[in-house]
């Protein structure tokens, strides 16, 4: 290759790679080429020089290009900082006796955990994961931060969207929420703080949810003359009844976790700062059940619970059938049989 590339000194998780020409440079996971393409946690900043783009194959990226001040050789030395970003969303799983319950934690402290693109992307990645892992049993949807959940959408960058490009993103985020609430495991939502908005649809999308009594829930989009579109609209009526929900949304009030509990919004309410230990208990407790099970009984109910009630006698069935030659049956009854703790391996 007959292009000359220099790589400078990194700092403070930067890499400062100069590149002269459109020549091709792998930076440990960095990827650059002659054409630009949009990835999560990219930055374009464009000036008087030639397209580059960056590829982040793990994690994210932040990018800006600018021509640098000297030369090398006669020619003008251009300069691309690549970034790493802290991860929005982080997957963490449990070990020895907990192990098969996975940690899904919102970690974006700055937007108050915002939906934006980039956390968006990363949520889908984590939940493909889940989805095709066989060890997966139970799943906790977390946050960072002490005093809040998820603030919904990020406004800030709604602002910098035309309306297909709005129409894309609240498409997607439907998708992913319905596609959290297909996973075939048990989720379960943490909440303490603030669950608004998007933060609040995302928490619907969750099999259960455990708050704090100082958890603060609502539904404030009418009041920037939108509706809930990524399906709160849905989702709460069939929760907590047409009328309440209608209330809830039309007038963008907030309740409290007491408040929250008593619609039915939750399944448990605890003292501020104990809603991880409870939602912890619980998915102890279905660990330690037939995985196969677990599944069968989520979508006898899911299913069920969409079609009529002699309809939905079939849908058991079906599910019921399916659990009969398992090991983990039998097992279940030898455990019995012997008085002990049976031991499930999900087959």
């Amino acid at each position: 290759m007959n292009r000359v590339l220099q790589l400078a000194k990194m700092r403070k998780g930067a890499e400062n790679i100069f590149i002269r020409g459109a020549a091709r440079l792998a930076v440990s996971d960095i990827h650059v080429s002659s054409s630009f393409a949009a990835t999560p946690c990219l930055e374009r900043r464009w000036g008087n020089y030639d397209h580059a783009s960056v590829r982040r194959i793990h994690g994210s990226a932040r990018s800006s290009l600018f021509p640098a001040k000297d030369q090398i050789g006669g020619q003008l030395r251009r300069c691309l900082i690549v970034e790493t970003c802290p991860e929005p969303v982080k997957m963490q799983r449990l070990s020895d006796s907990d192990s098969g319950i996975i940690e899904v934690t919102l970690d974006r402290p700055g937007a108050m955990n915002a939906i934006g693109n980039d956390t968006l992307n990363y949520l889908q990645r984590i939940l493909e994961t889940l989805n095709e892992d066989s060890s997966a049993r139970v799943v906790m949807l977390c946050s960072s931060l002490p005093k809040v959940f998820c603030a919904g959408a990020d406004l800030k960058e709604r602002r910098r969207m035309n309306v297909s490009e709005v129409k894309n993103f609240v498409s997607s985020l439907r998708s992913t929420f319905s596609f959290l609430e297909a996973l075939s495991v048990p989720t379960i939502a943490v909440i303490e703080g603030a669950a608004l908005g998007g933060g609040l649809e995302l928490a619907l999308s969750c099999d259960l949810r455990v708050c704090g009594d100082a958890a603060t829930f609502g539904m404030p989009e009418t009041g920037l003359a939108i509706i809930p579109g990524a399906g709160g609209t849905q989702r709460l009526p069939r929760l907590i009844g047409r009328s309440q929900a209608k209330e809830l949304i039309f007038t963008g009030r907030k309740v409290d976790g007491k408040q929250a509990f008593s619609l039915g919004l939750v399944s448990h309410c605890v003292a501020a700062g104990d809603a991880y230990s409870k939602a912890l208990e619980i998915a102890r407790d279905i660990n330690e059940k037939g995985p196969l099970a677990i599944k069968m009984a989520k979508v006898a109910i899911d299913r069920g619970s969409e079609v009529d009630t002699y309809s939905g006698m079939f849908v058991e069935e079906s599910c019921y059938a399916e659990l009969l030659n398992s090991n983990d049956r039998l097992e279940g009854l030898a455990a019995f049989a012997e008085k002990r703790k049976p031991n499930y391996t999900g087959e």
